[in-house]
């Protein structure tokens, strides 16, 4: 299956650079576009590498269960695809700069019929870890469901012993609202989760400091 074409022009943000499509997303999710990655929608041709990168050790410790083979992987995007159309949630590939198998998933979705409230989560390959990747593919997906997509709140839920998930969910401002005791399980062992949420607001006010910041 090909990938969904863009229409209409590239729209500068900071220093990434969005396609701005000229339906809705639920039609044609775009490709984001950063200065070392881009999010670009999965593609059923990308579930071999997917099945390779984002499965066993360290990778999925806290991971509930990920999809076991690449038709599984197939089936997994398929299912992301049919509910784009619906516009229930979305997800999208990380493929850095240089690559053209995605290293990384990001996805959205809606906790109510208006797509006001949202959850998010991700995955990023382990030799990709502490390159700042991640924080590059969080602020294209972070602007794109605040402005394009219209999430007021978007929620994460982290097991409570994911050091490197709870830390990464703080530095881009989101708060810890709570933990959830023995919330879900793992490979048989039972695990407390943190309730993190972010705010349109707030990540607004993030982006505008930090565009203040790189004028001076």
């Amino acid at each position: 299956m090909s990938a969904p074409q863009v229409v209409g022009s590239p729209v500068s943000q900071g220093n990434a650079v969005h396609d701005r499509p000229a339906v809705s997303w639920k039609e044609c999710l775009p490709t984001l576009h950063g200065v070392s990655a881009d999010l670009r929608p999965l593609r059923r041709t990308d579930a071999p590498a997917l099945a390779t990168v984002l499965t066993g050790g360290e990778i999925a410790r806290f991971l509930s269960e990920p999809p076991p083979t690449p038709a599984a992987f197939e089936r997994f995007i398929e299912r992301f695809e049919a509910e784009a159309r619906t516009g229930a949630a979305f997800v999208m590939g990380v493929v850095p700069h240089g690559l053209e198998i995605p290293m990384g998933v990001l996805q959205v979705r809606r906790l109510d019929p208006s797509f006001q409230t949202a959850e998010w989560g991700f995955v990023i390959g382990s030799a990709f870890w502490g390159t700042g990747l991640f924080p590059e593919a969080a602020a294209l997906l972070l602007d794109f469901a605040f402005e394009a997509v219209g999430v007021h709140r978007l929620e994460a839920r982290c097991v409570v012993r994911n050091g490197r998930g709870n830390g990464v969910l703080a530095k881009l401002g989101a708060v810890q609202e709570g933990v959830l005791r023995q919330s879900t399980q793992l490979r048989g062992e039972v695990h407390d989760q943190a309730l993190w949420a972010l705010l349109a607001s707030e990540w607004r006010a993030r982006r505008r400091i930090a565009a203040d910041l790189r004028l001076h």
